[in-house]
């Protein structure tokens, strides 16, 4: 048989697929009618794993390949359904008030909560979100959050993930916590130095001070030394400032270029951290959900059933609805017997009915879900 006979065939075929597959969807619509009537859950687990054993054994050689077209079609099937139930969910109210509270354009200016002192990569961050901004300086990460919390501040910005050492764990456990909306991030290129006092050599230095997310960003270049303490501070601008206030030549801070001039220290190594392509992301949060124009980014925390295929249902359906994650990191939960978290971000909008039908459909599903905001990233 020639290719165009073979490809007349197949196009004949795909017509026929295409009229079952609407009708097949049809007939999923009127399933979703029947179950808002008698409030049923949409997920019918049994009766899927009855038909792929039905697919699976009539398929014979080519049983994997329908397994996964039937699950893409359950898939489908149940992102049509959730579009259409009409149980209320937490995530469906906290969309529709953060998108009314929103505006055409974010902020400009406004009282910011930011950890660190003058010449932190925080501020930095903040700066670039907030040109206009009023920064109000804070010792913690904690003390952002509070700031937020408290109504003292309108905003605050946090590190949330760093391109070298992952994510900073504290502060997802504080969005956990204290249930803060992200509503705008960016990304800052991290480049880290030794400083010193003027004059001073690497050799003679026998204590280094920077942040934890700084020192394990430079680990390659601090294991190499000998007879040092690296000793763990708040803020990498702050380990510059008590290297300058301290007055000891004996004393060096990893931090930023920056840094150097505003506190009057020196370069004693510039080429110390792990890579050059280091990236850290900050987000900034507010204390109710808002979501400005030209959000394109969710961010979700998720435990999800401790049962085998419980995170392919979901990778699959975002694959069938064209979301594409860009982060999907696993968090195991402290006392638990190997149960995990999930710290998600889909490039998607909530405005989309069948991505906010996916959200709507994961909370009822998954053993713990959280919505952490719909965002853009400048």
């Amino acid at each position: 048989m020639e290719l165009s006979e073979i490809r007349k065939k197949i196009d004949a075929v795909d017509d026929q697929l295409l009229d079952l597959f609407l009708e097949r969807m049809a007939l999923s619509e009127a399933v979703a009618d029947y179950k808002n009537q008698h409030s049923l859950p949409i997920l019918n687990k049994g009766r899927e794993r009855e038909i792929l054993a039905k697919v699976t054994q009539r398929a014979g050689d080519k049983e994997r390949y329908a397994y996964h077209l039937y699950s893409t079609l359950f898939e489908l099937a149940r992102s049509r359904q959730a579009e259409l139930i009409n149980a209320p969910t937490k995530v469906g109210a906290r969309v529709e008030a953060a998108l009314a509270a929103g505006g055409p354009i974010f902020p400009q200016t406004g009282m910011v909560a930011c950890q660190g002192v003058e010449g932190a990569n925080s501020q930095v961050a903040c700066d670039r979100l907030f040109p206009r901004g009023n920064i109000v300086y804070v010792k913690s990460f904690e003390a952002v959050a509070s700031a937020v919390g408290s109504g003292l501040c309108k905003f605050g910005v946090l590190p949330i993930e760093n391109s070298s050492n992952g994510s900073v764990r504290a502060v997802y456990q504080l969005l956990q916590e204290r249930g803060l909306s992200v509503v705008r991030s960016t990304r800052l290129c991290i480049r880290h130095e030794l400083l010193a006092l003027p004059g001073v050599k690497q050799e003679e230095i026998t204590e280094i001070y920077s942040h934890e997310q700084a020192i394990g960003q430079c680990s390659k270049f601090l294991g190499g030394l000998k007879d040092v303490r690296v000793i763990p501070c708040g803020n990498t601008a702050l380990a510059a400032k008590q290297v300058a206030e301290s007055g000891s030549r004996t004393a060096a801070a990893i931090s930023s270029h920056p840094c150097a001039a505003l506190y009057g220290l020196e370069c004693v190594n510039g080429s110390i951290q792990d890579s050059d392509n280091n990236y850290t992301r900050f987000i900034c949060v507010a204390k109710d959900p808002v979501i400005y124009a030209g959000a394109n980014r969710i961010s979700l925390i998720v435990a999800f059933d401790n049962r085998p295929g419980a995170l392919y249902e979901f990778l699959s359906k975002a694959a069938a609805l064209d979301i594409n994650l860009t982060k999907l990191e696993s968090c195991p939960v402290a006392g638990s017997d190997f149960e995990f978290l999930f710290f998600l971000e889909l490039e998607a909008s909530v405005q989309d009915p069948s991505v906010l039908a996916m959200l709507e459909e994961m909370e009822r599903s998954c053993a713990q879900f959280q919505f952490l905001g719909s965002y853009a990233e400048v």
